[in-house]
């Protein structure tokens, strides 16, 4: 054996002060450290080794890697003794840098390094020393240890490449039957869950591990939750394994998120029965059922048994308090709040937004004991919610630095509320050119701003950036691009889009009805609405408004009042004043004023404006004065500006020839001081929308607009009186026999 060197003497004694220091553990490191007695000659490697794995236990790295450096003979248990110290605390690159520093030593790595170092790799997200590591362990022939293969799945899985993961997958796997789980968990976590299923089906045994890992993934995907459900009845019917405290939590969350509250119920029964009740996580599970089905007293009276309770508990209910505008019981739970986290402040910060407390909002942001970025996110949107835009602004420049997609997708949303559509597309083009990564986010509120805008040149420029995206197939995204086409007028750009989305959801569904009505093509939206229905998508309040719409234009009268039935009777849809509107339109359009007339009186809510304007326009279509005039009553009755109602009664009776009464209609008019609203037209020059409207002198180049007009009028006079004068003939130059 080596001499004990003079500094590793002196840093062992050192390290036994400072650890005598700490009494947690004081104990353990007298009786390891003093193994290694400071008057014998011999150095002993096991104790040094045991002294290092007691640091590395009990957080002591310094120390313990004071004691590495300083030893005399490392055998290749000292260093995978100090990289799984590092690995343990997650300080990645210490640890990737001891694994350089071991490989240029010339030591041999051997099963628990390779292991080990993969394993701290796929946790800091290190795709290239995890390739380095892989071709050392392909050199070594250590790849048929089951410990190093599942650690090559998991580096690939957790770096994103599950391709490469699937191939030491297919090579691995008939001799390391952990790979199963691996692979299953590496598809589910890339959200890749069609895969999920193959690899779970071809398993040779499914435990609770593996139903609770596939049954979460379709939980979390986009409308997974029924099929989640599903897998959870085969479980529960197979038998090859007993739900435990996570499957059940995953299962009670997604019939939250489906609204199914006789589903919720019978898991909430199940999870009685097997006395996971007072398990915290399942507890939180079931606020958020109960919550999520706006059941508010049944979310409260699970808070309210449960022994122990966490922020993320009390969070959950004060969300379904505040989804149900019922703010002073979400103030009481705060309130009473031991301990609050950033959720709870913002969660507050919002409720109080949506109840116009805005100062109540600013107050609590302010009151926060530390403000981290979320925090400063939610108070920009509440901000542009409520128009103070350079406030939002203020806060956004504060932000911006930490380079969060959300900070940004908060200030575009905040100038796309705001009317401030070109502000938007302006800091879209700062975010791309700042390197920030898009989301879902950014390009679902920018085609939206471009439908509001009708500008299809400047929508088809995103859907270019989109196009170079992994985004271009994603169901939000697909869902606003939809709509944006259909809204500017492309109604085989919509189709295209729609036809793009893999798994189209009713919300894709009713942008592309909706789109097929707005362009007049009724019969066609009515054919998709049945192809809707015959896929197995459950429609939804918007959809009956858009299938309605285009029974309206199309003048399918009969279809539209069956539509109209089946909503309330098979779909338990309650009518809105939406609905009412476009069965009023329905049947006014189809001649059937009476009944339209009739629909209004026997409405359980009272007539809008809008709607009234519908039946009067019909009435004014069809003729029919009786029913004009009861319509125009009730207009007048109701608006405060009735110039809408007393243009279209003016045209009536011109049109019949009343003109007595036509007169006496403008001249109420005039008494009021009301003025029809005029129309307007834009156009996009360099990706700027200008608006005109008559007599519009608010435009920045106002002046030079009208100067231009007159020169125009002025060459065109003289034009015209040029080409005048040239066609008339010279009688003289004609000649008479």
């Amino acid at each position: 054996m080596s001499k004990l060197r003079p500094e590793y003497l002196a840093n062992l004694r050192k390290s036994v002060k400072t650890a005598l220091e700490q009494s947690s553990f004081a104990g353990a490191w007298k009786h390891q450290f003093l193994k290694v007695n400071p008057i014998h000659p011999d150095f002993d490697v096991v104790s040094a080794n045991k002294a290092i794995t007691l640091g590395c236990k009990t957080g002591e790295l310094e120390h313990a890697r004071q004691l590495f450096d300083t030893m005399p003979d490392r055998t290749v248990v000292s260093w995978n003794t100090m990289i799984t110290g590092y690995s343990k605390w997650d300080m990645v690159p210490e640890a990737l840098d001891l694994i350089s520093l071991m490989h240029r030593s010339g030591v041999k790595l051997d099963e628990t390094t390779f292991s080990t170092s993969l394993s701290v790799c796929g946790r800091g997200q290190s795709l290239v020393c995890g390739k380095q590591i892989h071709g050392l362990v392909m050199k070594s022939g250590h790849q048929r240890f089951k410990l190093v293969g599942s650690a090559l799945l998991y580096v690939y899985a957790s770096c994103c490449k599950i391709g490469d993961g699937r191939r030491v997958f297919d090579e691995l796997h008939r001799e390391n039957e952990l790979l199963w789980s691996l692979m299953l968990v590496g598809y589910v976590e890339c959200d890749l869950m069609s895969e999920a299923l193959s690899v779970f089906d071809r398993m040779p045994r499914h435990g609770v591990v593996e139903w609770t890992t596939l049954i979460s993934g379709y939980v979390k995907s986009e409308d997974g939750c029924k099929k989640g459900l599903e897998l959870f009845k085969v479980m529960r019917e197979s038998s090859e394994a007993v739900p435990n405290e996570f499957t059940l939590d995953c299962v009670a969350r997604a019939c939250g998120r489906l609204g199914d509250l006789w589903g919720g119920r019978v898991v909430h029964g199940i999870i009685i029965k097997s006395g996971f009740e007072y398990e915290c996580s399942i507890g939180g599970a079931l606020i958020c059922l109960y919550s999520s089905c706006e059941f508010m007293d049944d979310a409260k009276k699970v808070y309210d048994n449960m022994l122990d309770r966490c922020a993320n508990d009390s969070n959950e209910l004060i969300g379904g308090f505040l989804k149900i505008g019922k703010i002073e019981e979400a103030e009481l739970i705060f309130s009473n709040m031991v301990e609050r986290n950033p959720v709870s402040y913002n969660l507050m910060i919002k409720g109080y937004a949506m109840c116009g407390r805005v100062e109540d909002s600013e107050r609590l942001f302010h009151e926060m004991p530390a403000k981290i970025l979320s925090s400063l996110n939610t108070m920009i949107s509440v901000y542009a919610k409520n128009g103070e835009i350079n406030k939002a602004l203020e806060l956004f420049e504060k932000a911006k630095g930490e380079g969060s997609p959300i900070t940004w997708n908060s200030m575009i949303s905040g100038y796309i509320e705001n009317d401030q559509h070109e502000n938007a597309l302006k800091m879209y083009l700062t975010m791309r050119r700042s390197s920030i990564s898009q989301t879902r986010s950014t390009f679902s509120v920018l085609f939206h701003s471009c439908a509001c805008l009708g500008s299809l040149q400047q929508g088809q420029l995103l859907h270019a950036h989109l196009a170079k995206t992994p985004l271009s197939s994603n169901l939000y995204v697909g869902t606003a691009l939809t709509d944006m086409y259909a809204k500017c007028g492309s109604i085989t750009d919509a189709r295209a889009a729609f036809s793009c989305i893999s798994s189209p959801n009713v919300a894709a569904w009713t942008a592309l009805i909706n789109g097929l009505a707005q362009y007049g093509l009724g019969s066609d939206a009515v054919s998709l609405f049945n192809l809707m229905l015959e896929k197995g998508i459950t429609p939804n309040a918007a959809t009956f408004v858009a299938v309605l719409s285009a029974c309206a234009r199309a003048g399918l009268a009969d279809k539209g009042m069956r539509y109209f039935r089946l909503m309330k009777e098979r779909y338990g849809i309650t009518p809105t004043i939406e609905h009412f509107t476009c069965v009023a339109d329905l049947l006014g359009r189809s001649g059937l004023l009476n009944e339209a007339e009739e629909l209004i009186d026997s409405m359980p809510i009272k007539a809008d404006k809008i709607l009234l304007i519908s039946l009067l326009h019909a009435s004014w279509f069809w003729m029919d004065m009786e029913v004009g005039n009861r319509v125009a009553e009730k207009m007048l009755m109701l608006d405060p500006d009735p110039s809408s109602a007393c243009v279209i009664m003016s045209n009536m009776y011109s049109g019949s020839g009343k003109w007595g009464q036509k007169l006496k209609v403008r001249d109420f008019l005039r008494e009021l001081g009301v003025k029809k609203d005029p129309g307007c037209s834009w156009i996009v020059v360099n990706n700027r929308t200008h608006v005109f409207s008559v007599d519009y002198r608010s435009h920045p180049n106002s002046d030079m607009i009208y100067a231009s007009l007159e020169t125009l009028k002025v060459n065109a006079h003289s034009f015209s009186s040029q080409l005048t004068e040239s066609s008339i003939p010279d009688v003289k130059a004609y000649s008479y026999d």
